[in-house]
């Protein structure tokens, strides 16, 4: 017998569906408590409403420092 869809789960699926309109993806990350610390700083400090958006920075900051070296 098919187990039920949880309540949820069409909540979820329209939110990733926006997500995905939107040229974006979910992606789950395992992560060391200290480095979560840090991102949530990082969030603080710039006054960030997610820890997506300091990785963003981040990774922008990484890309152009690459960019900078070649």
């Amino acid at each position: 017998m098919p187990k039920e869809a949880a309540p949820h789960s069409d909540k979820n699926f329209r939110y990733r569906a926006r997500l995905r309109a939107a040229g974006n993806e979910e992606v789950l990350f395992q992560l060391p408590r200290t480095t979560l610390a840090m991102l949530d700083e990082l969030k603080q400090r710039y006054g960030l409403r997610s820890r997506s958006q300091v990785l963003l920075q981040l990774i922008e900051q990484g890309r152009q420092a690459a960019q900078q070296m070649s």
